[in-house]
């Protein structure tokens, strides 16, 4: 997997729990879907639609109602939803799930698995702007899932981002 499709999949809040949900049996109906991951309803089904748009899901034929249809795991969803499965089970605190819904937290995780200065960053994530970027080094730094350090021997000084703790069970979880 690489660092676009990753982009990709954590776009949307809800694509990596339906991901995750469906590698652990949960059936592909929206119903059971809506009552595993507690999302809204408008959140869950602009997620599914995501997910069926970038090929990772696809609807059941033949089966569910067409106002409520049910999908399964196309064989590239189902090797992703392995690495959503292990992302969800490295995090068991109900308030880091929240940060895992974010659009960013993932690929910068992903990105900084070897301590990296922000400019190598960003140009990694080619989408990301330095405001969007900036605000998930604070939130993953807040969190301790990333080491922010500065580097003495560089001047000007520039501080150096690194994954850490559950940060770095997470990019290895994905392992680029």
């Amino acid at each position: 997997m690489d660092i676009k499709t990753i982009v990709k999949v954590t776009s949307k809040a809800w694509s990596l729990d339906i991901l995750a949900l469906m590698h652990a049996g949960t059936m592909g109906r929206q119903s059971s879907l809506l009552f595993a991951s507690s999302a809204g309803r408008t959140a869950l089904t602009q997620s599914l639609n995501h997910l069926v748009d970038i090929g990772l899901i696809k609807r059941n034929p033949g089966h569910g109602h067409p106002l409520r249809p049910e999908f399964l795991l196309t064989p590239q969803g189902v090797e992703i939803a392995i690495f959503a499965d292990k992302i969800k089970r490295a995090v068991s605190n109900p308030s880091e799930q929240l940060l895992l819904r974010r659009a960013w937290t993932i690929p910068v995780l992903v990105v900084s698995q070897k301590p990296r200065y922000f400019t190598d960053i960003r140009n990694e994530l080619l989408s990301i702007t330095d405001r969007a970027l900036s605000q998930s080094l604070k939130q993953l730094e807040a969190q301790h899932w990333l080491l922010r350090k500065i580097d003495p021997d560089i001047r000007p000084t520039r501080p150096l981002y690194q994954a850490t703790n559950v940060g770095a069970h997470i990019s290895q979880a994905i392992n680029l």
